[in-house]
């Protein structure tokens, strides 16, 4: 992996109406001609990522989308689309067209965004060719209870005063907790247990072991990577014990016999259960397994699109293994990628991929979803662990998680 993921940048998302310069000001910001502008409203119909850096922020996304005001049958799916991406919005930008001003479209989408705690920027485009008068930036900068940095995408002006703004804006925790760091010390040892089969992609390793052993290095620590059938010579060889050992949480069961009890055990999925979201949460959805019946329905929600492969882990293993503990047979519906039913009632559980393509504050808001629904929901490595009766083994490291545990 040689660039930074999707899910590990602060998405900042470009909201307004059509034709106020938004396509204009992604380009203008990234200095390239990623997004297709037109005179014609409506060009942009599909949320368009770009990749970035903006220091001292780091790596961003920036997300261009469809106008607030599109109209007819296919603009209101737009609108729609639009809308999702505030699931997975770090810090917001608003483009306010001088030509239209403030009107229920701006208030409407502020209200969302407030909502949901988003930092907000707004800007007036189009100082090229028209600039608000004082008197009406003042007056909407009042309705709005905000500042209003007014810009030119076309010529520039502006843009370096835009990046110091979002700078300022962007939230502090939008990352959360390490993926690791902060349950080693530097020196320590963790060995990391990667099986290599058809699910591996070839020549490379998948993203949350990368991510793993990153963190690692980050924080003075040693990582020894074996496969599953070496973990146990591998042990016996070293001075002396590691801090943690981190396995696929299909090798769970194998890994746990060789792993002596005094050394800590979890899995990758279930570190990314924490970073990505809320472990306590997904540990309480666990149990809802003991109240499925045959007959139940069940979602599964992966956060990447993949060819599905002979014994995919979320398509064809996890239902097998629910089926054998349920004793019947289960309704699965899988949606991947971006789509997340807004309806989440029909289903007795959802279980989750370990999100590692998802940003943290998209995961969040699916798990925040579920529990306003009062849809369980569960990550693949904590309902494996808890399929095969170790669940409070793997948990030791997170002990807030293995008291709720033991409380439900």
């Amino acid at each position: 992996m040689q660039d930074t993921p999707k899910g590990g940048r602060l998405h900042i998302a470009i909201f307004g109406r059509r034709n106020a310069g938004k396509s204009s000001l992604i380009n203008a910001l990234t200095n390239q001609d990623i997004a297709l502008v037109s005179e014609v409203a409506g060009t942009t119909t599909d949320p368009v990522y770009k990749a970035m850096e903006i220091l001292p922020l780091g790596p961003v996304m920036i997300i261009d989308t469809a106008g607030i005001d599109d109209i007819g049958e296919l603009g209101l799916l737009r609108v729609q689309k639009t809308m999702q991406v505030l699931n997975k919005t770090d810090l917001a930008i608003v483009v306010i067209d001088p030509f239209c001003g403030i009107g229920e479209y701006e208030k409407s989408l502020a209200r969302d965004i407030s909502e949901r705690k988003i930092p907000l920027v707004w800007v007036q485009n189009k100082a090229d060719i028209m600039q608000a008068k004082p008197e009406d930036l003042a007056a909407w900068g009042e309705a709005l209870g905000e500042q209003i940095l007014v810009l030119s995408a076309k010529n520039g002006q502006g843009i370096e005063e835009l990046k110091q703004l979002l700078i300022k804006k962007a939230p502090d925790n939008w990352e959360g907790p390490p993926v690791i760091g902060d349950l080693i010390s530097p020196g320590d040892v963790v060995m990391l247990v990667v099986p290599i089969d058809l699910a591996a992609p070839k020549g490379r390793l998948i993203l949350p072991q990368v991510q793993t052993i990153r963190d690692v290095l980050d924080h003075d620590g040693y990582s020894i990577v074996v496969k599953e059938r070496e973990l146990k010579d591998a042990l016996s060889n070293l001075k002396r014990p590691p801090k943690l050992v981190v396995t696929d949480s299909q090798e769970f069961m194998k890994v746990a016999a060789d792993t002596p009890d005094s050394v800590l055990l979890t899995s990758f999925s279930i570190l990314m259960a924490r970073y990505k979201g809320d472990l306590e949460s997904l540990v309480a959805g666990a149990k809802a397994v003991e109240g499925l019946k045959p007959g139940d329905k069940i979602l599964v929600a992966e956060g990447c699109t993949h060819h599905a492969l002979a014994d995919d882990i979320g398509r064809v293993k996890i239902p097998r293994w629910l089926r054998q503990e349920v004793g019947g047979e289960l309704e699965f519906t899988w949606v991947s990628g971006g789509d997340f039913p807004r309806d989440l009632t029909p289903f007795k559980l959802i279980i989750h991929c370990g999100a590692c393509m998802l940003n943290r504050k998209e995961m969040l808001y699916r798990v925040a979803e579920s529990r306003r629904q009062g849809v369980p929901i569960v990550n693949y490595g904590v309902l494996i662990a808890y399929l095969n009766g170790i669940l409070y083994r793997v948990l030791t490291p997170f002990p807030a998680a293995q008291i709720l545990l033991e409380e439900e």
